[in-house]
């Protein structure tokens, strides 16, 4: 199910070309175009859905080996595997995707800020109760 205006979509159909890593009936992988370190890839499943939670899992389990083998490939010793889903959590290409990001040096690669909440076990418990069963 392909979005006709989606620029993911549109790579996978070949009207836009990509430095493809790796390509398969359910995965595409290619190079970032606006990378953020040397290596910087995208994995994408060729099923269009917006969110994590639209993809088959069928397709998910293909997804992570091949960011693995991409990270392996750039000969990394630290990087960064990122997916978001919403605007809020800074995505804005509306197809899931994942982030392979070589981390060579402080300049280069993810940056991230880490706004840790102070621990409150009561309010852990609740949480952990109220998630359990759903999960």
């Amino acid at each position: 199910m392909a979005s006709a205006a989606c620029i993911f979509c549109r790579i996978i159909k070949g009207e836009i070309p990509a430095f493809k890593l790796y390509e398969s009936d359910k995965v595409l992988a290619f190079l970032d175009i606006q990378p953020l370190s040397s290596g910087h890839a995208l994995v994408i499943p060729k099923y269009h859905g917006a969110k994590l939670i639209d993809i088959p899992d069928d397709t998910l389990t293909e997804i992570l080996p091949i960011a693995k083998r991409i990270a392996k490939a750039t000969g990394a010793e630290n990087y960064n595997i990122l997916q978001n889903n919403g605007r809020l959590a800074h995505q804005f290409v509306d197809h899931v995707h994942f982030h392979v990001i070589p981390k060579p040096n402080e300049e280069q690669g993810l940056g991230v800020g880490w706004p840790m909440q102070e621990t409150n076990m009561e309010k852990l418990k609740a949480l952990q109760e109220q998630l359990q069963p759903k999960v």
